[in-house]
Protein backbone atom coordinates (compact mmCIF):
# COMPACT_ATOMS: atom_id res chain seq x y z
CA UNK A 1 0.00 0.00 0.00
CA UNK A 2 2.62 2.56 1.00
CA UNK A 3 4.79 2.09 -2.28
CA UNK A 4 1.41 2.55 -4.53
CA UNK A 5 0.54 5.60 -2.47
CA UNK A 6 4.34 6.86 -3.34
CA UNK A 7 3.36 5.82 -6.82
CA UNK A 8 0.55 7.27 -7.24
CA UNK A 9 1.98 11.23 -5.51
CA UNK A 10 4.48 11.02 -7.79
CA UNK A 11 2.11 10.28 -10.64
CA UNK A 12 -0.40 13.32 -9.80
CA UNK A 13 2.79 15.40 -9.77
CA UNK A 14 3.94 13.79 -13.54
CA UNK A 15 0.54 14.32 -15.42
CA UNK A 16 -2.38 15.72 -13.47
CA UNK A 17 -0.60 18.41 -12.17
CA UNK A 18 1.48 19.68 -15.14
CA UNK A 19 -2.15 19.13 -17.35
CA UNK A 20 -3.88 21.85 -14.83
CA UNK A 21 -0.56 23.91 -14.50
CA UNK A 22 -1.05 24.19 -18.35
CA UNK A 23 -4.81 24.95 -17.78
CA UNK A 24 -4.88 26.88 -15.15
CA UNK A 25 -1.37 28.09 -14.04
CA UNK A 26 -0.53 28.05 -10.79
CA UNK A 27 -3.79 28.02 -9.69
CA UNK A 28 -4.23 24.27 -11.15
CA UNK A 29 -2.36 23.29 -8.18
CA UNK A 30 -5.14 23.87 -5.63
CA UNK A 31 -7.21 21.78 -7.80
CA UNK A 32 -5.03 18.56 -7.88
CA UNK A 33 -4.18 19.10 -4.36
CA UNK A 34 -7.00 20.12 -2.51
CA UNK A 35 -7.34 20.97 1.43
CA UNK A 36 -8.88 17.47 1.94
CA UNK A 37 -10.73 14.84 -0.84
CA UNK A 38 -13.65 16.09 -2.22
CA UNK A 39 -16.32 12.62 -1.85
CA UNK A 40 -17.59 11.55 -4.88
CA UNK A 41 -20.83 9.37 -5.73
CA UNK A 42 -21.60 7.95 -9.15
CA UNK A 43 -25.39 7.49 -10.74
CA UNK A 44 -25.17 4.96 -13.59
CA UNK A 45 -22.01 2.33 -13.15
CA UNK A 46 -22.02 1.38 -16.60
CA UNK A 47 -19.28 2.30 -19.87
CA UNK A 48 -19.48 6.43 -19.60
CA UNK A 49 -20.09 6.52 -16.38
CA UNK A 50 -17.07 4.63 -14.98
CA UNK A 51 -15.20 6.48 -18.02
CA UNK A 52 -16.24 10.04 -16.51
CA UNK A 53 -15.32 9.06 -12.72
CA UNK A 54 -11.80 7.49 -13.67
CA UNK A 55 -10.93 10.62 -15.40
CA UNK A 56 -11.73 12.97 -12.69
CA UNK A 57 -9.91 10.49 -10.94
CA UNK A 58 -7.19 10.55 -12.21
CA UNK A 59 -6.77 14.68 -12.14
CA UNK A 60 -7.76 15.16 -8.59
CA UNK A 61 -7.58 12.53 -5.29
CA UNK A 62 -10.91 12.39 -4.88
CA UNK A 63 -12.52 10.05 -2.21
CA UNK A 64 -15.22 7.31 -4.31
CA UNK A 65 -17.66 6.45 -1.55
CA UNK A 66 -20.32 5.27 -3.10
CA UNK A 67 -21.64 3.90 -6.78
CA UNK A 68 -25.33 2.79 -7.73
CA UNK A 69 -26.61 0.68 -11.00
CA UNK A 70 -29.76 -1.74 -10.93
CA UNK A 71 -27.50 -4.40 -13.06
CA UNK A 72 -26.02 -5.98 -9.60
CA UNK A 73 -23.36 -7.69 -11.96
CA UNK A 74 -22.37 -4.39 -13.05
CA UNK A 75 -22.00 -2.83 -10.03
CA UNK A 76 -19.81 -5.30 -7.88
CA UNK A 77 -17.33 -5.08 -11.12
CA UNK A 78 -17.31 -1.24 -10.99
CA UNK A 79 -16.75 -1.36 -7.41
CA UNK A 80 -13.40 -3.69 -8.00
CA UNK A 81 -12.32 -1.45 -10.77
CA UNK A 82 -12.72 2.10 -8.28
CA UNK A 83 -11.11 -0.23 -5.67
CA UNK A 84 -7.89 -0.84 -7.80
CA UNK A 85 -7.75 2.84 -8.82
CA UNK A 86 -8.44 4.62 -4.74
CA UNK A 87 -5.45 5.81 -3.00
CA UNK A 88 -6.65 3.81 -0.25
CA UNK A 89 -8.08 0.56 -2.49
CA UNK A 90 -11.44 1.12 -0.50
CA UNK A 91 -14.61 -0.39 -2.76
CA UNK A 92 -16.89 1.89 -2.57
CA UNK A 93 -20.75 1.25 -0.84
CA UNK A 94 -22.69 -0.06 -3.51
CA UNK A 95 -26.48 0.80 -4.04
CA UNK A 96 -29.40 -0.22 -6.22
CA UNK A 97 -31.25 2.85 -5.39
CA UNK A 98 -29.90 6.08 -5.74
CA UNK A 99 -32.54 7.86 -3.79
CA UNK A 100 -30.83 5.52 -1.14
CA UNK A 101 -27.28 6.40 -1.74
CA UNK A 102 -28.00 10.60 -1.62
CA UNK A 103 -29.78 9.88 1.63
CA UNK A 104 -26.97 7.83 3.44
CA UNK A 105 -23.89 9.65 1.76
CA UNK A 106 -22.48 13.11 2.33
CA UNK A 107 -21.55 13.82 -0.82
CA UNK A 108 -19.66 16.42 -2.57
CA UNK A 109 -19.61 15.66 -5.87
CA UNK A 110 -22.56 13.46 -8.12
CA UNK A 111 -21.82 11.90 -11.44
CA UNK A 112 -24.59 10.89 -13.84
CA UNK A 113 -23.86 8.27 -15.68
CA UNK A 114 -27.32 6.66 -16.70
CA UNK A 115 -29.35 6.23 -19.63
CA UNK A 116 -30.78 9.73 -20.45
CA UNK A 117 -34.35 8.96 -19.51
CA UNK A 118 -33.40 9.28 -15.92
CA UNK A 119 -31.02 12.09 -15.98
CA UNK A 120 -33.55 14.84 -14.93
CA UNK A 121 -34.48 13.05 -11.89
CA UNK A 122 -31.41 12.33 -10.35
CA UNK A 123 -29.75 15.37 -11.45
CA UNK A 124 -32.60 17.38 -9.73
CA UNK A 125 -31.94 15.14 -6.56
CA UNK A 126 -28.81 15.57 -6.31
CA UNK A 127 -28.73 18.91 -5.94
CA UNK A 128 -31.78 18.75 -3.64
CA UNK A 129 -29.03 16.80 -1.58
CA UNK A 130 -26.52 19.36 -1.87
CA UNK A 131 -23.89 18.27 -4.11
CA UNK A 132 -22.58 19.55 -7.82
CA UNK A 133 -23.37 17.36 -10.60
CA UNK A 134 -21.59 16.03 -13.36
CA UNK A 135 -24.11 14.94 -16.17
CA UNK A 136 -23.97 13.45 -18.81
CA UNK A 137 -25.43 14.42 -22.43
CA UNK A 138 -28.10 14.72 -23.58
CA UNK A 139 -29.52 16.33 -20.16
CA UNK A 140 -33.32 15.34 -20.60
CA UNK A 141 -35.38 13.69 -23.02
CA UNK A 142 -38.28 16.32 -22.77
CA UNK A 143 -37.68 20.24 -23.39
CA UNK A 144 -39.17 21.14 -19.37
CA UNK A 145 -37.49 18.69 -17.48
CA UNK A 146 -34.21 21.03 -19.04
CA UNK A 147 -35.99 23.53 -17.87
CA UNK A 148 -36.40 22.08 -14.45
CA UNK A 149 -33.11 21.03 -14.39
CA UNK A 150 -32.08 24.47 -14.93
CA UNK A 151 -34.15 25.87 -12.47
CA UNK A 152 -32.79 23.63 -9.66
CA UNK A 153 -29.10 24.07 -10.08
CA UNK A 154 -29.89 28.08 -9.62
CA UNK A 155 -31.93 27.60 -6.28
CA UNK A 156 -29.58 25.27 -4.81
CA UNK A 157 -26.42 27.18 -6.30
CA UNK A 158 -24.65 24.02 -7.42
CA UNK A 159 -22.42 23.69 -10.38
CA UNK A 160 -23.63 21.42 -13.00
CA UNK A 161 -21.01 20.26 -16.29
CA UNK A 162 -22.67 18.65 -18.85
CA UNK A 163 -20.62 16.21 -20.36
CA UNK A 164 -20.14 17.86 -23.44
CA UNK A 165 -17.03 18.17 -23.69
CA UNK A 166 -15.65 19.04 -26.92
CA UNK A 167 -15.28 22.30 -25.47
CA UNK A 168 -12.89 21.45 -24.03
CA UNK A 169 -11.10 19.50 -26.92
CA UNK A 170 -7.33 20.44 -27.13
CA UNK A 171 -6.86 20.60 -30.48
CA UNK A 172 -10.74 21.99 -31.14
CA UNK A 173 -9.99 24.76 -28.66
CA UNK A 174 -6.71 25.44 -30.73
CA UNK A 175 -8.91 25.68 -33.42
CA UNK A 176 -11.06 28.11 -32.22
CA UNK A 177 -8.35 30.20 -31.00
CA UNK A 178 -6.06 30.24 -34.47
CA UNK A 179 -9.12 30.01 -36.99
CA UNK A 180 -12.42 31.18 -36.03
CA UNK A 181 -11.45 34.22 -33.55
CA UNK A 182 -8.78 35.34 -35.14
CA UNK A 183 -10.59 36.10 -38.43
CA UNK A 184 -9.64 33.78 -40.71
CA UNK A 185 -12.57 32.28 -41.57
CA UNK A 186 -14.44 36.06 -42.88
CA UNK A 187 -17.99 36.18 -42.28
CA UNK A 188 -19.64 33.18 -41.40
CA UNK A 189 -23.05 32.33 -43.13
CA UNK A 190 -23.51 28.24 -43.15
CA UNK A 191 -22.73 25.24 -41.04
CA UNK A 192 -22.95 21.99 -41.82
CA UNK A 193 -23.04 19.27 -38.73
CA UNK A 194 -23.13 15.37 -39.04
CA UNK A 195 -23.14 11.50 -38.24
CA UNK A 196 -22.42 8.68 -40.85
CA UNK A 197 -21.80 5.97 -38.10
CA UNK A 198 -23.26 2.78 -38.55
CA UNK A 199 -24.49 2.97 -34.63
CA UNK A 200 -28.23 2.09 -34.79
CA UNK A 201 -28.52 -1.25 -33.10
CA UNK A 202 -31.18 -2.68 -35.23
CA UNK A 203 -32.11 -6.29 -33.87
CA UNK A 204 -34.79 -8.31 -33.18
CA UNK A 205 -33.94 -10.50 -29.57
CA UNK A 206 -36.45 -12.38 -28.08
CA UNK A 207 -38.59 -11.52 -25.42
CA UNK A 208 -37.36 -13.20 -22.09
CA UNK A 209 -36.93 -13.35 -18.61
CA UNK A 210 -35.48 -10.85 -16.45
CA UNK A 211 -32.14 -12.11 -14.96
CA UNK A 212 -32.14 -12.14 -11.20
CA UNK A 213 -29.43 -10.00 -10.95
CA UNK A 214 -30.83 -6.83 -13.09
CA UNK A 215 -33.82 -4.53 -11.74
CA UNK A 216 -35.40 -3.96 -15.00
CA UNK A 217 -38.29 -2.23 -13.05
CA UNK A 218 -35.90 0.45 -11.55
CA UNK A 219 -33.47 0.66 -14.93
CA UNK A 220 -36.88 1.25 -16.47
CA UNK A 221 -37.78 4.07 -14.28
CA UNK A 222 -40.23 6.76 -15.12
CA UNK A 223 -39.92 5.63 -18.99
CA UNK A 224 -42.45 2.95 -20.26
CA UNK A 225 -41.69 -0.54 -19.73
CA UNK A 226 -41.36 -2.62 -22.88
CA UNK A 227 -40.75 -6.00 -22.62
CA UNK A 228 -38.06 -7.27 -21.68
CA UNK A 229 -35.11 -8.78 -24.72
CA UNK A 230 -31.90 -8.57 -23.09
CA UNK A 231 -29.69 -6.45 -20.76
CA UNK A 232 -29.97 -3.22 -22.73
CA UNK A 233 -27.06 -1.58 -22.12
CA UNK A 234 -24.52 -0.88 -24.84
CA UNK A 235 -26.73 0.52 -27.36
CA UNK A 236 -29.38 -1.22 -27.21
CA UNK A 237 -31.50 1.28 -25.34
CA UNK A 238 -30.13 4.46 -27.28
CA UNK A 239 -32.34 2.18 -30.52
CA UNK A 240 -35.63 3.31 -28.91
CA UNK A 241 -37.40 6.64 -28.53
CA UNK A 242 -38.81 5.70 -25.01
CA UNK A 243 -35.15 6.17 -23.40
CA UNK A 244 -33.52 9.22 -25.70
CA UNK A 245 -33.71 11.23 -28.64
CA UNK A 246 -32.05 8.55 -30.92
CA UNK A 247 -29.13 9.82 -33.03
CA UNK A 248 -30.05 13.17 -32.64
CA UNK A 249 -30.28 13.73 -29.29
CA UNK A 250 -26.92 11.34 -28.93
CA UNK A 251 -24.55 12.66 -31.48
CA UNK A 252 -26.12 16.07 -33.06
CA UNK A 253 -26.09 17.47 -29.66
CA UNK A 254 -22.60 17.35 -29.23
CA UNK A 255 -21.83 18.85 -32.50
CA UNK A 256 -24.80 21.69 -32.12
CA UNK A 257 -23.11 22.71 -28.58
CA UNK A 258 -19.63 22.66 -30.22
CA UNK A 259 -20.54 25.05 -33.02
CA UNK A 260 -22.59 27.40 -30.71
CA UNK A 261 -19.37 27.57 -28.62
CA UNK A 262 -17.14 28.45 -31.10
CA UNK A 263 -19.75 30.57 -32.90
CA UNK A 264 -21.33 32.59 -29.55
CA UNK A 265 -25.13 31.15 -30.18
CA UNK A 266 -28.28 30.78 -28.01
CA UNK A 267 -31.65 29.82 -29.02
CA UNK A 268 -32.07 29.39 -32.31
CA UNK A 269 -34.80 31.07 -33.79
CA UNK A 270 -36.80 28.21 -35.72
CA UNK A 271 -35.88 24.31 -36.09
CA UNK A 272 -36.96 22.14 -38.64
CA UNK A 273 -36.29 18.54 -39.33
CA UNK A 274 -37.60 16.19 -41.54
CA UNK A 275 -36.78 12.19 -41.22
CA UNK A 276 -37.43 8.69 -40.77
CA UNK A 277 -36.50 5.30 -40.98
CA UNK A 278 -35.76 4.52 -44.72
CA UNK A 279 -33.26 1.90 -44.93
CA UNK A 280 -33.36 -0.08 -42.02
CA UNK A 281 -36.93 -1.39 -41.47
CA UNK A 282 -36.13 -5.14 -40.42
CA UNK A 283 -35.36 -4.63 -36.80
CA UNK A 284 -37.28 -3.04 -33.46
CA UNK A 285 -35.31 -0.06 -33.57
CA UNK A 286 -37.78 2.73 -33.96
CA UNK A 287 -35.20 5.76 -34.02
CA UNK A 288 -34.54 7.55 -37.39
CA UNK A 289 -31.62 6.10 -39.40
CA UNK A 290 -32.03 9.10 -41.72
CA UNK A 291 -32.55 12.58 -40.44
CA UNK A 292 -32.30 16.30 -41.74
CA UNK A 293 -32.37 19.46 -39.14
CA UNK A 294 -32.14 23.04 -39.72
CA UNK A 295 -31.49 25.32 -36.40
CA UNK A 296 -31.99 29.11 -38.11
CA UNK A 297 -30.29 32.27 -36.89
CA UNK A 298 -30.27 35.29 -37.68
CA UNK A 299 -28.09 35.35 -41.44
CA UNK A 300 -26.84 31.45 -40.29
CA UNK A 301 -28.16 28.30 -40.72
CA UNK A 302 -26.63 25.60 -38.82
CA UNK A 303 -28.00 21.90 -40.62
CA UNK A 304 -27.64 18.75 -39.35
CA UNK A 305 -27.68 15.15 -41.14
CA UNK A 306 -27.40 11.78 -39.78
CA UNK A 307 -27.67 8.44 -41.93
CA UNK A 308 -27.01 4.89 -39.91
CA UNK A 309 -26.60 3.49 -43.58
CA UNK A 310 -24.11 3.61 -46.60
CA UNK A 311 -21.05 5.79 -46.85
CA UNK A 312 -19.95 9.27 -45.63
CA UNK A 313 -18.98 11.77 -47.88
CA UNK A 314 -15.77 12.36 -46.47
CA UNK A 315 -14.06 9.33 -45.06
CA UNK A 316 -12.33 11.72 -43.15
CA UNK A 317 -15.15 13.15 -41.27
CA UNK A 318 -17.72 10.55 -40.67
CA UNK A 319 -18.91 12.50 -37.12
CA UNK A 320 -17.92 16.38 -37.32
CA UNK A 321 -18.83 19.57 -38.51
CA UNK A 322 -17.91 21.97 -41.09
CA UNK A 323 -17.57 26.27 -40.68
CA UNK A 324 -17.87 27.83 -44.10
CA UNK A 325 -16.50 31.36 -44.02
CA UNK A 326 -16.29 33.99 -46.98
CA UNK A 327 -12.79 33.31 -46.74
CA UNK A 328 -12.05 29.98 -45.94
CA UNK A 329 -13.55 26.88 -44.57
CA UNK A 330 -13.09 24.69 -41.20
CA UNK A 331 -13.65 21.23 -40.72
CA UNK A 332 -13.84 19.61 -36.96
CA UNK A 333 -14.02 16.22 -35.58
CA UNK A 334 -12.82 14.32 -32.48
CA UNK A 335 -10.03 13.15 -34.54
CA UNK A 336 -8.66 16.74 -36.06
CA UNK A 337 -9.47 19.78 -37.61
CA UNK A 338 -8.45 21.27 -41.59
CA UNK A 339 -8.52 24.87 -42.57
CA UNK A 340 -8.91 25.48 -46.79
CA UNK A 341 -8.32 29.40 -47.17
CA UNK A 342 -10.56 30.54 -50.36
CA UNK A 343 -7.59 32.39 -51.75
CA UNK A 344 -5.54 29.52 -53.28
CA UNK A 345 -2.12 31.08 -52.16
CA UNK A 346 -3.22 31.20 -48.84
CA UNK A 347 -2.05 28.76 -45.89
CA UNK A 348 -3.74 25.34 -44.99
CA UNK A 349 -4.03 24.82 -41.64
CA UNK A 350 -4.14 21.43 -39.72
CA UNK A 351 -4.64 19.94 -36.50
CA UNK A 352 -4.55 16.55 -34.68
CA UNK A 353 -6.18 14.89 -32.00
CA UNK A 354 -3.66 14.66 -28.53
CA UNK A 355 -3.46 11.72 -26.99
CA UNK A 356 -1.45 11.31 -23.63
CA UNK A 357 -0.77 7.61 -23.81
CA UNK A 358 2.48 8.49 -22.14
CA UNK A 359 0.72 10.91 -19.23
CA UNK A 360 -1.85 8.29 -18.58
CA UNK A 361 -0.12 4.77 -19.24
CA UNK A 362 -3.89 3.36 -16.89
CA UNK A 363 -5.77 4.44 -20.28
CA UNK A 364 -3.96 1.91 -22.37
CA UNK A 365 -5.74 -1.17 -20.09
CA UNK A 366 -8.95 0.40 -19.99
CA UNK A 367 -11.87 -1.65 -21.29
CA UNK A 368 -13.66 0.47 -24.36
CA UNK A 369 -11.84 3.51 -23.36
CA UNK A 370 -12.30 6.65 -26.14
CA UNK A 371 -8.38 7.24 -26.53
CA UNK A 372 -9.08 10.92 -28.39
CA UNK A 373 -11.73 12.03 -26.00
CA UNK A 374 -9.52 10.86 -22.75
CA UNK A 375 -7.76 14.32 -22.49
CA UNK A 376 -10.89 16.66 -23.42
CA UNK A 377 -12.42 14.78 -20.22
CA UNK A 378 -10.01 15.13 -18.04
CA UNK A 379 -9.72 19.22 -18.98
CA UNK A 380 -13.26 19.12 -18.47
CA UNK A 381 -12.81 17.66 -14.71
CA UNK A 382 -10.87 20.07 -14.08
CA UNK A 383 -13.22 22.80 -15.15
CA UNK A 384 -15.51 21.23 -13.01
CA UNK A 385 -13.73 21.76 -10.34
CA UNK A 386 -12.50 25.18 -10.83
CA UNK A 387 -15.91 26.10 -11.00
CA UNK A 388 -16.60 24.75 -7.90
CA UNK A 389 -13.99 25.96 -5.96
CA UNK A 390 -14.57 29.62 -7.43
CA UNK A 391 -18.68 29.90 -7.46
CA UNK A 392 -18.42 30.33 -11.29
CA UNK A 393 -20.40 28.74 -14.11
CA UNK A 394 -18.29 26.00 -16.10
CA UNK A 395 -17.95 25.85 -19.56
CA UNK A 396 -20.75 23.32 -20.19
CA UNK A 397 -22.86 24.99 -17.70
CA UNK A 398 -25.98 22.96 -17.24
CA UNK A 399 -28.16 25.83 -19.14
CA UNK A 400 -25.81 25.72 -22.33
CA UNK A 401 -26.15 21.55 -22.04
CA UNK A 402 -30.09 22.73 -21.83
CA UNK A 403 -30.25 24.59 -24.94
CA UNK A 404 -28.08 22.07 -26.97
CA UNK A 405 -30.32 19.45 -25.54
CA UNK A 406 -33.84 20.83 -25.87
CA UNK A 407 -32.99 22.31 -29.47
CA UNK A 408 -32.27 18.37 -30.69
CA UNK A 409 -35.60 17.12 -28.59
CA UNK A 410 -37.31 20.43 -30.65
CA UNK A 411 -35.80 18.92 -33.71
CA UNK A 412 -37.61 15.40 -33.30
CA UNK A 413 -40.86 17.10 -32.39
CA UNK A 414 -40.74 19.26 -35.46
CA UNK A 415 -39.85 15.76 -37.83
CA UNK A 416 -42.75 14.07 -35.98
CA UNK A 417 -45.22 17.22 -36.98
CA UNK A 418 -44.04 17.89 -40.04
CA UNK A 419 -43.73 21.88 -39.44
CA UNK A 420 -41.08 24.45 -38.25
CA UNK A 421 -41.25 25.52 -34.33
CA UNK A 422 -39.68 28.17 -32.54
CA UNK A 423 -39.37 27.73 -29.02
CA UNK A 424 -39.69 30.42 -26.57
CA UNK A 425 -37.78 29.79 -23.31
CA UNK A 426 -39.90 32.91 -21.31
CA UNK A 427 -42.96 31.57 -21.69
CA UNK A 428 -41.65 27.37 -22.12
CA UNK A 429 -43.86 27.44 -25.50
CA UNK A 430 -43.57 26.99 -28.86
CA UNK A 431 -45.28 30.30 -30.36
CA UNK A 432 -48.31 29.95 -31.26
CA UNK A 433 -48.62 25.77 -31.20
CA UNK A 434 -50.46 25.05 -28.92
CA UNK A 435 -50.02 20.92 -30.49
CA UNK A 436 -46.18 21.46 -30.06
CA UNK A 437 -46.34 22.73 -26.63
CA UNK A 438 -48.07 19.37 -25.84
CA UNK A 439 -45.28 17.62 -26.51
CA UNK A 440 -42.91 19.73 -24.37
CA UNK A 441 -43.41 17.01 -21.49
CA UNK A 442 -43.31 13.58 -21.30
CA UNK A 443 -45.76 11.61 -19.45
CA UNK A 444 -44.14 9.71 -16.53
CA UNK A 445 -45.10 5.82 -15.74
CA UNK A 446 -46.22 5.07 -12.03
CA UNK A 447 -45.41 5.78 -9.73
CA UNK A 448 -42.44 7.74 -10.72
CA UNK A 449 -43.74 11.67 -11.14
CA UNK A 450 -43.68 14.71 -12.81
CA UNK A 451 -43.37 16.33 -9.38
CA UNK A 452 -40.21 14.76 -8.54
CA UNK A 453 -38.94 17.97 -11.03
CA UNK A 454 -39.63 20.59 -9.15
CA UNK A 455 -36.93 22.11 -7.80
Amino acid sequence: MKTFNINRRHFLKGASASLALSSFGAYGLDLVYPAKPLRVGLIGAGWYGKSDLFRLMQVAPVDVVALCDPDRNMLTEAGKLVAARQISRKTPRLYGDYQKLLAENALDIVLIGSPDHWHPLQMIDAVKARAHVYVQKPISVDVLEGEAMVAAARKYGKTVQVGTQRKSTPHIIDAKNKIVDSGLLGKIAHVEMYCYYHMRNNGNPPVQAVPEFFDYETWTGPAPLRPYDGLPHTRWWRTFNEYGNGIMGDMCVHMFDTARWLLGLGWPKRISSEGGIYVQKEGKSNIADTQTAVFEYDGLNCVWQHRTWGTPPDPEYPWGLTIYGEKGTLRLSTMQYDFTPVDPKGQKIHGSCLFEREKYPEDLTEDRIELNAAPATRLHMLDFLAAIDKGTKPIADIQEGHISTASCILANVSMKLGRPLSYDPNTKTVLNDPEATALLARTYRQPWSRNGLNA
